[in-house]
């Protein structure tokens, strides 16, 4: 068992490799989306699609090209996976064909940069499945998020102008320059901690220590391990997901890991402050982003070290569903960063989290994965936030609030709001549906708090595109298999219709001279400002359904 001093360390160590590359790496992000360059591979790639590079995009074109993009990976990866058994590099196993439900859900979860998983990995989808379609999205999902991130910097930015940049060329600049190159090496690094790379299918007998036979099976994990984490992506090669040694070996491993499913969100903000000309405002996001994560990390830890109950106090901790080879509190971090970001990817048991660990998973979803977020969809979300605390500091004074030189008028908080509302409705309205039908009732393995804990998870994280889930819920039917497919399809690109119209309306704007009453959005004060209205906005939202589920369970 590690022990709560070596966690500690361990976390250390993460927020101090995270500090050393956010400027460096930061900064790089902001040279790949700033530069006119193109690559002799990127002029390739763009005259395959049809695309001219040099052309600028208004938010309505750059929209259309986001969801037409989107919409054909999810056709193409659905027919992937219903004829895969006629495809080289299947498993051989009739009994592991797709239905066209789970399919579905399948498709519309790795293109929306969920991977939520009704399946078992590596006994449901082929190798080439899981490199033609599964890895490949998780790379350009990645980069989706990423471009329309960039897109909103752009829209405050720029002034007087309808135009927020080319999707294709973001699209094609964040996958090969900064998604690929960094897999690359990191996957070199896992395969070396004993990750595994091969193609071996379902025909590796091994003999136990015990002398009985067990089949063991191999594929390309490793590549695919480093962008599910990279890209904020989730999912899992084995259905044992991150816990399982062939993809996550050692302690070290499990650090690194972690270390790059945070890399690139806490590192964005530094790409924003850049872009729009004035580093301390990045640097004012990262510290929004940094302060609600230590918040939640140190309430995971606290709960899960500390935890009342028999068990927990004779073993120390809250031991259950948890990896030995990596320990409670180390566990905790990874609990804790895959939910504050919209990663999914697990390496212990959520289900067997205690109730107020469990609620603080859920918690860091419903903040909308803003500290630091998904790859591209953090800093989008936590923009946004920024706007929204902007306006209501400008209630509070009676003036029209102003956000880096841009007015925050009836039309942009229309659509801040709009954002903000959207994943909350979806999250409460599934799972009041899914409550209220016998059916799907049945489909919970535990009753009561807990029950109701199970299918609230499930749709925060479909809406909230996270992918990970409470194990006791039988989501693999036609019902949560459609269900949760359309959470996951409007959680996802409903917002990303509202960022792109809320940038296009600052890009049309000019720029407003500070003055006197302007909020200095670069200061601790508007830092804790946004902190403090993201909680209480998510609190006034989503206490009701905590109280019934996992607080309820708690006080049980």
């Amino acid at each position: 068992m590690r022990t709560g001093t070596a966690g500690l360390l361990f976390l250390a160590l993460l927020a101090v490799a995270l500090a050393v590359v956010h400027v460096p790496f930061g900064d790089y992000m902001y040279r790949v989306y700033r530069t006119e360059k193109h690559t002799r591979l990127e002029r390739f790639i763009y005259r395959m699609m049809g695309a001219n590079p040099k052309a600028e995009q208004t938010w309505s074109t750059y929209a259309r090209s986001v969801l037409a993009f989107s919409a054909i990976s999810v056709v193409f990866l659905f027919v992937l996976q219903l004829v895969q058994d006629k495809l080289p590099l299947h498993l051989h196993d009739p009994a592991t064909k797709m239905t066209p439900a789970l399919a579905w859900n399948t498709a519309v979860s790795f293109v929306t940069n969920t991977n939520w998983q009704a399946y078992s990995g590596e006994t449901t989808q082929g190798h080439l499945v899981q490199m033609a379609g599964l890895a490949v999205q998780n790379f350009v999902s990645a980069a989706v998020g990423m471009a329309v991130a960039i897109a909103l910097v752009r829209g405050f930015a720029r002034k007087h102008t309808g135009e927020l940049g080319n999707f294709w060329v973001d699209l094609v600049r964040g996958t090969l320059r900064i998604l690929l190159p960094i897999s690359v090496i990191a996957a070199v690094a896992l395969i070396s901690g004993g990750a595994v790379q091969n193609f071996h299918l379902n025909d590796q007998v091994v003999t136990t220590l015990a002398g009985s036979s067990q089949t063991i099976t191999g594929g390309p994990v490793a590549s695919q391990e480093v962008i599910k984490e990279l890209g904020t992506n989730g999912g899992g090669f084995y259905n044992a997901n991150s816990s399982h040694p062939f993809e996550n070996p050692t302690t070290w491993t499990n650090w690194l890991e972690i270390f790059l499913l945070l890399v690139i969100s806490f590192s964005l903000p530094r790409t924003f402050g850049r872009v729009v000309g004035s580093p301390k405002q990045g640097y004012a996001i990262a510290a929004v982003m940094a302060s609600l994560a230590a918040i939640s990390v140190a309430l995971m830890m606290l709960v899960q070290l500390q935890h009342h109950g028999t068990v927990p106090t004779a073993v120390g901790a809250a031991a259950e569903g948890v990896e030995q080879r990596f320990g409670v509190a180390n566990s905790a971090v990874w609990a804790d960063a895959t939910t504050l970001t919209s990663t999914g990817a697990v390496d212990s048991v959520h289900d067997s989290y205690t109730s107020l660990g469990g609620m603080m998973a859920m918690f860091n979803m419903q903040l909308g994965e803003v500290a630091p977020g998904g790859t591209g969809s953090g800093l989008y979300g936590m923009l946004i936030l920024a706007v929204i605390t902007v306006f209501v500091a400008g209630l509070m004074v009676g003036r029209t609030p102003e956000y880096l030189g841009k007015k925050i008028t009836s039309r942009e908080i229309k659509l801040a709001a709009s954002y903000f509302l959207v994943t909350p409705l979806i999250v409460l309205v599934g799972t009041a549906i899914a409550i209220a039908l016998p059916g799907q009732r049945a489909a919970m393995t535990n009753i009561g708090p807990h029950g109701l804990s199970e299918v609230l998870y499930a749709f925060t994280s479909a809406a909230n595109n996270n992918g990970s889930a409470f194990a006791g819920l039988s989501a693999n039917t036609v019902w949560y298999n459609t269900a949760l497919g359309l959470a996951m399809a409007f959680g996802r690109f409903l917002p990303i219709i509202l960022v792109l119209a809320l940038a296009g309306s600052l890009a049309r704007q000019g720029t407003t001279p500070e003055s006197a009453g302007t909020l200095p959005t670069h200061k601790p004060q508007f830092v804790g400002l946004v902190a403090g209205v993201t909680i209480i906005l998510v609190a006034l939202t989503f206490l009701p359904a905590l109280a019934l589920g996992p607080l309820a369970e708690g006080i049980h």
